[in-house]
């Protein structure tokens, strides 16, 4: 119910940000206490000062909830592996032709390695947020409140009250470097998933491993001997 009246607001103002306002202004309405505060609600803020500290915010809680939990799975799974395995014989490769002998447990301690490696870049980037204003000078407020350290504030309200790292130098965005890093961290951990799973398709492929049949299910409409890889494609 909020979200559509929220959207009802915005078809009219054609702006997303003070159609939230508005929103928040019509919930303290029936308060006359908080009513008449009513118009700091944005005070001095610009939409960036809002937005960018929600983006922090669900990046630090998608890192926190999802990206590492099912990093540490992935990783305990492949390091378990490559324990088990450590003394399994098996011809490696280079340039896709017979090498030297290695052992299953070392391949899999390759890919760990570099995974938990990734793991680490990724958990150390700092998710940063600013709240300074049009063009990040604290021009408004200082306009209203010349005696508030207003630089203190803001590092206190983004480093204490929402526990992120505080950005104190921007323009009217926080420019996003740190998403920059961070996506990049994930394209990287995603990468060495991506040659784990060519690896294990090739595996497959020249005879290396065998898949598991399961009952009721079809490799192929018309092949019905094929198990086709495709957990790894």
């Amino acid at each position: 119910a909020a979200a559509a009246r929220i959207k009802a607001i915005e078809r009219i103002t054609n702006h997303d940000v003070k159609a939230v306002e508005y929103w928040l202004k019509e919930q303290v309405a029936g308060d006359a206490e908080l009513q008449a505060v009513g118009e700091f609600i944005h005070f001095a803020c610009t939409s960036e000062d809002i937005n960018n500290l929600a983006y922090a915010l669900m990046l630090r809680e998608a890192r926190a909830r999802i990206l590492l939990p099912q990093l540490d799975r992935v990783l305990d799974a492949i390091g378990r592996l490559a324990h088990q395995r450590a003394d399994q014989p098996m011809l490696a490769r280079t340039h896709g032709q017979p090498a030297s002998p290695t052992t299953l447990g070392k391949e899999m301690a390759n890919v760990a390695y570099r995974l938990k490696r990734q793991r680490a870049q990724l958990e150390a980037i700092p998710v940063l947020g600013k709240i300074n204003g049009a063009v990040g000078n604290y021009n408004a407020h200082l306009a209203a409140y010349p005696e508030v350290d207003w630089e203190d504030f803001a590092r206190r309200f983004v480093t204490e009250t929402l526990d992120l790292d505080w950005n104190p130098y921007t323009t009217q965005i926080e420019p996003h470097d740190y998403m920059a890093e961070y996506f990049h961290a994930l394209m990287r951990a995603n990468t060495v998933l991506l040659d784990f799973c060519r690896d294990i398709w090739s595996y497959i492929a020249i005879g290396y491993f065998r898949q598991k049949t399961v009952a009721g299910e079809v490799g192929s409409s018309t092949m019905p001997h094929k198990v086709n890889p495709i957990d790894f494609e």
